[in-house]
């Protein structure tokens, strides 16, 4: 009962995200923007949706219990996910699922950004593991940890050319992080 709510949730989260990414899609090709990395989106969005199958599978499938350390699990899944709102709230429209870029834009160094580059790509990475072993699915937490793993090999390169290509994204890594927002 626990793992369907929770997972729920996390699926309804995730469609709403989507809505979100098209929205700021639109207005962001609407000012110029350009899609980078296309030929690799379809295979994120299959490494996606798989890994809520094998979850769904395994923990059903295989009749799995909640894991003994649950409560801490749980408490870093909730934090992983104020994380994400925070990374969401702070890139506002520049917030994709795709690769979309604004040339002569400023990058965003607010919020988590202000620490790291790519701190959503940190919370996927974490919630791709978390989740799973707060229901003791092992496999899907290992395999998907891998092919995620493998999938950010490909993307953020992808995406770090395009910015650098584009915007104000080598100059102010050269600078390190100061005090300075997109608009």
């Amino acid at each position: 009962m626990l793992f369907s709510i929770i997972l729920t949730i996390v699926i309804l989260q995730r469609l709403i995200e989507l809505m979100v990414a098209r929205k700021n899609e639109r207005i962001m090709l609407s000012k110029g923007a350009f899609e980078a990395g296309s030929s690799h989106y379809p295979y994120m969005i299959a490494l996606h949706v798989s890994f809520f199958l094998s979850l769904i599978i395994e923990v059903v499938l295989f009749d799995k219990e909640i894991s003994l350390i649950f409560p801490y699990l749980f408490t870093l899944f909730i934090f992983v996910q104020l994380m994400r709102i925070w990374c969401l709230m702070s890139l506002g429209i520049f917030w994709n699922t795709k690769i979309i870029i604004l040339p002569g834009a400023n990058i965003v160094k607010k919020g988590p950004y202000l620490f790291m580059r790519h701190p959503n790509y940190l919370v996927v990475c974490s919630e791709i593991l978390v989740l799973p072993l707060m229901f003791n699915a092992y496999f899907t937490a290992i395999l998907f940890t891998l092919l995620n793993f493998l999938m950010l090999s490909v993307r953020i390169p992808t995406e770090e050319r395009a910015l650098i290509e584009a915007t104000n994204y080598s100059e102010q890594f050269k600078r390190g992080f100061q005090h300075q927002d997109i608009n």
